[in-house]
């Protein structure tokens, strides 16, 4: 995960699950951010499987991978299992990772479906893809991928 960032190709935004993960992606030059997937995870092997695709079938330069951060700056157990996953990212596709603060993107993703005339099960299928896009755009929006702290820094 020390590997260089690239400054240029698409990246893939992880909103970071133990039974689903958000998947968005940016455009080559990475004006903008897309909802792509909603993966439900299966085991190892087909978690591999499917993160090897998408590298290859999209062009992938690099993970950001979100942290579900307290409003308090500390990282709480989820932070760890993204930065565990993060890891194995990494070290799977041979991608660097950069991580990056996720504060209130479900919670942003699921009013902004609430709005929408869609039903319970139509949401839950957008939410998690739609927090990925949220985060990622933040992530192209901010000057640097700074390590998340304290909301009243």
């Amino acid at each position: 995960m020390n590997a260089a960032f690239p400054s240029d190709g698409r990246l893939a935004g992880i909103d970071y699950g133990t039974v689903r993960i958000g998947i968005a992606v940016t455009d080559p030059e990475r004006r903008l951010a897309s909802p792509w997937d909603n993966y439900d995870r299966q085991s190892p092997a087909a978690d591999a499987a499917y993160f090897r695709r998408l590298v290859e079938a999209e062009g992938i330069v690099g993970f950001v991978v979100g942290l579900p951060v307290h409003a308090s700056g500390e990282e709480g157990e989820k932070c760890r299992e993204a930065r565990r996953f993060g890891q194995w990212l990494a070290e799977l596709t041979g991608r660097p990772v950069r991580f990056f603060d996720e504060r209130y993107s479900s919670v942003q993703a699921e009013q902004w479906l609430a709005g929408a005339d869609l039903s319970r099960k139509q949401r839950k299928q957008r939410r998690d893809m739609l927090a990925a896009q949220i985060m990622l755009a933040a992530y192209l929006e901010s000057p640097a991928a700074e390590p998340p702290g304290a909301l009243d820094d």
